[in-house]
């Protein structure tokens, strides 16, 4: 192949690369105006553990999901995932530097024992429109979209969306689903030690499982509990 065909082969795959890059950057900026104020139908993550127990020929697997409003869910749920995984949630533009230096530093003394510092916006962003895993590139497009979400969507509507895509479980997603399969309710009449219980298998809800709690998840319950009436109860988030 000559360098000129060589050129206008490169010219032209990189056109493509531009066109999709865009392409994908208006479905994004798109969805976050969307979904402020539609239901979310389905995540990128359920896509692509649905996409994977179908391709590893599990196709009993089905990513299970029932959205519900902020006013459908106990207000201890919300609570519960604030006091485990972002206490910062309601101040903070989208990232808590201080959790993310102290995941960094605990990562480099730990290695095997990887501690993420994701606040419950970037988990948001992560799970609706990107994948599971770990790399820098997710890490920068999880920024770019984690601020676009904060922008556009109150605090309200993001823990709105993250608790009605969070994974709870094998193929269980949202606190509804989770709430109906666990404890035989519907997510509003969640009491404080469900959802606690159901927040703390979040760092990992395959191994992790909230009808059958190993040790490990009671002591992480109530630690949650703790934290929940530390924090005031449910009247911390009255301003959601």
């Amino acid at each position: 192949m000559s360098k000129s065909a060589l050129s206008r082969m490169k010219g032209r795959l990189f056109f493509w690369f531009k066109r999709f890059c865009l392409t994908v950057l208006l479905i994004w900026g798109a969805g976050i105006v969307l979904f402020s104020f539609l239901p979310v139908p389905f995540s990128a993550v359920m896509v692509q553990k649905q996409f994977g127990a179908w391709l590893t020929g599990n196709f009993s697997y089905v990513a299970r999901h029932e959205w519900v409003s902020m006013d459908e869910i106990s207000p201890y749920m919300a609570l519960a995932v604030i006091a485990s995984e972002d206490q910062k949630f309601l101040t903070h533009w989208g990232f808590d530097l201080h959790a993310i230096e102290s995941a960094l530093t605990h990562n480099e003394r730990k290695p095997n024992r990887i501690r993420g510092g994701s606040t419950l916006s970037q988990q948001t962003a992560k799970n609706l429109f990107l994948w599971n895993g770990r790399s820098w590139v997710r890490k920068g497009l999880e920024a770019g979209l984690t601020t676009g979400i904060e922008l556009v969507w109150t605090k309200r509507r993001i823990l709105t969306v993250y608790l009605n895509i969070a994974e709870f479980g094998e193929g269980v997603f949202g606190v509804e689903q989770a709430a109906q399969q666990y404890f035989g309710k519907s997510a509003k009449n969640l009491t404080q030690s469900e959802a606690a219980r159901l927040a703390a298998v979040l760092p990992n809800p395959i191994r992790f499982k909230a009808n059958r709690p190993s040790g490990y998840v009671i002591q992480r319950q109530n630690a949650i509990m703790r934290q929940m009436n530390l924090l005031g109860g449910t009247g911390f988030i009255k301003e959601l």
